[in-house]
C-alpha cells in the first residue's frame, strides 16, 4: 500500500480519457512526478492513488476502476482538467503533511470561499457518514490536498487556504457547487474500529463501505 503526505508536488493536466465501461483509462501530464517514475508506482490524482501501467515522457497512464469513479470525483474528469498530483513518500523523507492513504472516502461540494488579505477560508459540504472523523484543528484530505480543519458542524466544515496553496494546488480555482475529493484521518477511524465493541452503545460501526481510490493494493 503507497503512502502519501498530502503535500501537492505538482499541477498536472489531463490528456486524455478513455471510457472503458465499466472503468476509466486517463493519461496526465505531470513531468515532475514522471521524472523517475515506473510502472507500477503510485500517484495520488486529486487524493485518488492510482498505478502507473503506462508512460510516455511527461505523461503517464492509469487505470480508474468503477468503485472508484463512483466515490470519486475523477468519475466527471475531461481532457484539459487540471488536477494535483503527489508520489508516493520515499522513507527518509520529512514528512510535511498527514497519513494520506489515497483511498477517499467521499466527496463533498464547495459551500463558499471568503477570500481575505492573506488567505481564503472554504467551506464544504460534509456527508453525514464522515462528519464523526472531522475535528476541529484535526487532518483533512480535500482533493489530494493536506489542511487543517477549522470549524466543522454536523453537515460541513472549513479550512484556510494560504497564498501557497491557492497558486500550487486547484483549489485555488475552485468555485461553489464545485465537487471535491475527501479523506478523512485514518487514524480516526482505526480508533473508532477498535473501541466500538468495548462501548456501551452499539451500532456505531464504520458505515462509510470501502473507500475509493485502491488501485495500489496487492502490489
Amino acid at each position: 500500500m503507497a503512502l502519501f503526505t498530502g503535500i501537492v508536488e505538482e499541477r498536472g493536466a489531463v490528456v486524455a480519457v478513455r471510457d472503458l465501461a465499466d472503468a476509466a483509462r486517463v493519461t496526465i501530464s505531470g513531468p515532475l512526478v514522471t521524472s523517475d517514475a515506473k510502472q507500477g508506482d503510485s500517484i495520488a490524482v486529486n487524493g485518488v492513488c492510482l498505478t502507473v501501467v503506462e508512460l510516455d515522457g511527461g505523461t503517464f497512464t492509469a487505470d480508474v476502476m468503477h468503485e472508484t469513479l463512483k466515490r470519486s470525483s475523477l468519475d466527471g474528469v475531461a481532457e484539459g482538467d487540471s488536477v494535483n498530483l503527489e508520489r508516493a513518500a520515499a522513507v527518509g523523507q520529512r514528512f510535511g503533511g498527514h497519513i494520506v492513504q489515497g483511498h477517499v472516502d467521499g466527496t463533498g461540494v464547495l459551500i463558499s470561499r471568503e477570500p481575505s488579505e492573506h488567505w481564503d477560508l472554504v467551506t464544504i459540504g460534509l456527508p453525514p457518514h464522515l462528519a464523526r472523523y472531522v475535528v476541529e484543528k484535526g487532518s483533512i484530505t480535500v482533493d489530494g490536498v493536506s489542511l487543517t480543519v477549522v470549524q466543522v458542524g454536523d453537515d460541513r466544515f472549513s479550512v484556510s487556504l494560504i497564498p501557497e496553496t491557492l497558486r500550487a494546488t486547484t483549489l485555488g480555482q475552485r468555485a461553489p457547487g464545485d465537487k471535491v475529493n475527501l479523506e478523512v484521518d485514518v487514524i480516526a477511524k482505526y480508533v473508532e474500529r477498535l473501541t466500538t465493541p468495548h462501548l456501551p452503545v452499539s451500532g456505531a460501526g464504520h458505515t462509510g463501505g470501502d473507500p475509493a481510490g485502491q488501485e495500489d493494493q496487492g502490489e
